[in-house]
Formats: C-alpha cells, structure tokens, sequence
C-alpha cells in the first residue's frame, strides 16, 4: 500500500501513512484513524452522568427517541430519565380498587374476607 498523504513512500503507520507523514505536524489529524478499535462518536467517560431535564414523550426506537438519546449522549447526561415515554405498559397502575379498599379497611366494619369476595353490603 502507498501513503494516503504523500502518494509515494510504502505505509507502515497507522491511518494509511508512511512514517515521515504520519509524524508531519498536522497530516495525522487529516485522515481518520481505520482502526475497529478507534475512538467514534460521542464516547463513553467516566462518572454518573446527570439525569436529563426532562422526559420525553417519544416512543422507544422512533427515530425522534433516537435523536434525543444521541443529544442526551453528547450532553454527557443519562441516556434515560425515569419518566421517559414506554411501550405503552405502565410500570406502576395509579390506583386500583382492591389495593385501596384493603389499605382503607377496618376490620371492626368488615372482616376482610368478605371485603375480598365481595359479600361487604
């Protein structure tokens, strides 16, 4: 292979460039390294990112979802914030009739067996 810069001495460094261009101030950052291994995108760092300002509405795997994560990602924030819109199943029902008759039950009114099969009249 010949030298991407140069077009003349044999490659032997990475990038595609021949010694004396790959050490040329400059010339490296020119060409993008074409390593699997390489540094691409927005990266990962250490530490806990901050939580986003606020949630999204967009459905997991949109495209506007996708958008907003890379954002997220490139202000170093946590790609998720705990009330991001879901697939459509709620993690936690806002209220449910049996839960709330057997936290507000009085066993002196109504022993709870009956308020469990319904016979409390």
């Amino acid at each position: 292979m010949i030298c991407r810069h140069c077009g003349r001495a044999k490659v032997n460094r990475p990038r595609g460039l021949c010694w004396s261009c790959y050490y040329a101030p400059g010339v490296r950052d020119r060409y993008p390294s074409t390593s699997k291994f390489a540094r691409r995108g927005e990266g990962n760092f250490n530490g806990n990112p901050d939580l986003p300002p606020t949630p999204t509405d967009a459905r997991p795997g949109s495209p506007e979802k996708i958008a907003i994560l890379a954002e997220r990602a490139r202000m170093k924030q946590s790609l998720w914030h705990p009330d991001d819109a879901d697939y459509g199943v709620t993690k936690r029902p806002a209220s449910l009739p049996f839960f709330d008759a057997v936290k507000s039950h009085n066993p002196d009114e109504v022993p709870i067996e009956e308020l469990l099969v319904g016979k409390a009249g």
